[in-house]
């Protein structure tokens, strides 16, 4: 009887200790588990363009094109239309072992206006959900041209957080109109309105780069250059980097801009991350005209 009660008593002691090295080895490896879950990041790197109101999936042909050719990689292009239903259609493919494709998404609705901006911001995240679904990346790069940068704004502040599991690491608007068609410093349009309200919601390490070109100082022929700069009240001190940069001189036009030689050597060293030489570095650093630094007044 004896033999027995001190069999289970060292039975029982044998599973205490078993229990007590097996339920923390369980909470570290699942502490592990969520950290590499939390930090893993796919090598698909994909950077996404969306053109402004009245262009098509093929408006940055002349862009890629060149950056084809200046940084001797061969990108693959994907094309993603979204009809007025949210049905998707594609053209191209992304090459296998490629980790930094060009995907473009346009709308088959791509007038411009208000309401329509914002529903392609919404169209926009139908396309995002199956682009992710299908390729499987968890960070990306963006690029908006015109109203393209709008539509990944609203884009960001309204349906991104429907994606938890991707993070947004660079987003570069080209010549994009936060206070729509005016030139006023004072008076706020309803889409920056919505803009300014909707801040708080930005992802909190993005860094923005908005580009303004000039012909005269004031503005590209289309978008005035202080509808450009109200950039600096929806992004400047909600985002981890804001930097806007003004290019003047020649192709500086609105529809020049995307193509623009000086503006495609900031998206090959910001956007894309390439080490450039040092002359063109310094180029590009004497663009800059306002930081992350300080707080602007509000109008």
């Amino acid at each position: 009887m004896k033999t027995m009660r001190r069999k289970f008593i060292g039975w029982g002691l044998a599973i205490v200790a078993v229990l007590a090295i097996f339920f923390p080895s369980m909470a570290w490896m699942q502490t592990r588990i969520t950290h590499y879950k939390t930090n893993y990041r796919t090598p698909l790197n994909p950077t996404i363009l969306v053109p402004g109101s009245s262009a098509s999936q093929d408006r940055f042909d002349a862009l890629i094109k060149q950056l084809r050719q200046e940084t001797k990689t061969a990108h693959s292009v994907l094309k993603v239309k979204v009809a007025t239903n949210g049905k998707l259609s594609y053209t191209g493919s992304i090459r296998r072992n490629d980790n930094h494709p060009f995907i473009v998404v346009a709308f088959a609705n791509n007038r411009d206006g208000y309401t329509n901006i914002n529903q392609q911001a919404r169209w926009l995240n139908v396309a995002f959900k199956d682009l992710v679904k299908t390729y499987h990346f968890n960070h990306f790069n963006a690029l908006g041209h015109s109203n393209g940068g709008l539509i990944l704004s609203l884009f960001l502040e309204k349906y991104f957080d429907q994606s938890p599991t991707v993070t947004i690491d660079r987003l570069m608007t080209i010549a994009t109109p936060y206070n729509m068609e005016s030139d006023s410093t004072t008076t706020r349009t309803a889409m920056l309105n919505e803009l300014v309200a909707g801040r708080h919601k930005l992802p909190k390490k993005l860094t923005v780069y908005s580009v303004a070109g000039t012909e005269n100082y004031s503005s590209d022929g289309t978008v005035p250059a202080n509808s450009v700069s109200q950039g600096k009240y929806i992004f400047q001190n909600q985002v981890a980097h804001y930097t806007q940069i003004t290019v003047t001189g020649d192709d500086t036009t609105h529809s020049d801009l995307p193509q623009n030689k000086q503006i495609v050597l900031l998206i090959r060293q910001y956007l894309l991350q390439e080490t450039l030489p040092a002359k063109d570095r310094a180029v590009n650093q004497s663009r800059f005209t306002q930081s992350q630094a300080g707080e602007p007044e509000e109008p």
